[in-house]
């Protein structure tokens, strides 16, 4: 016989989080029948998140404002319970590429634009370092000078909106002092097995302990 005085078994439900960024965040997710992709995301939904409902938003090729253009449809329409963004580092590689630079103010009223839009969803912020592991003379100081500003950004947003903040730059290259910045990324942008495996590692670190 079932004991009338046992607590009833609930199910606690799932949050939705959401990643939204660049190619770093996509690794291929739109042709993963799972749409979780190959890279940090699928590892952490894999491992720290298996619990949780993972969505991948992130496009190959992305600056912050080809995220503002697809904030509503990407992230808000899911309803998410957190969201994390890493967007920047096509903001600089272009500049470099193609001489079609964004400003860092144009990158801070973007990014700005991105948390005012999502904060209407209650949904916890996210926010991870754009980054660069410099495998390059020019990656190592035209790019740098280009990013820093930005991550400083990052950080100052942060602050303001109240979000959790990834050091994935920091992290990432004092990784690389001890293992080779090609360990981690073989052109100083796309992370390896390895590099997404830190990124992962560190992601789960840094949220959970301020979600603790």
């Amino acid at each position: 016989m079932t004991d009338p005085a046992a607590s009833p078994t609930v199910a606690t439900p799932t949050r939705t989080i959401v990643f939204f960024g660049d190619s770093v965040t996509d690794c291929q997710h739109r042709t993963d029948p799972e749409g979780l992709g190959q890279g940090y995301v699928r590892m952490l939904a894999e491992g720290a998140l298996a619990d949780e409902t993972v969505i991948n938003s992130g496009i190959s090729g992305n600056r912050v404002v080809d995220l503002q253009a697809r904030v509503d449809e990407d992230v808000i329409a899911h309803d998410p319970d957190l969201v994390s963004i890493l967007i920047g580092i096509n903001d600089t590689w272009r500049r470099f590429d193609r001489d079609d630079p964004t400003s860092t103010e144009a990158y801070e009223a973007g990014y700005r634009d991105l948390l005012q839009r999502i904060a209407v969803t209650e949904a916890k912020l996210v926010l991870m370092e754009p980054f660069v592991i410099p495998v390059t003379d020019e990656q190592a100081t035209a790019w740098r000078e280009d990013l820093d500003p930005r991550i400083a950004v990052v950080h100052a947003l942060a602050q303001e909106f109240g979000a959790i903040i990834v050091p994935t730059d920091a992290a990432l290259n004092a990784t690389a002092a001890r293992v080779s910045a090609t360990a981690l990324a073989g052109d100083g942008v796309h992370p390896t097995v390895a590099g997404h495996s830190a990124i992962a590692d560190l992601w789960a670190s840094v949220v959970g302990a301020e979600q603790a």
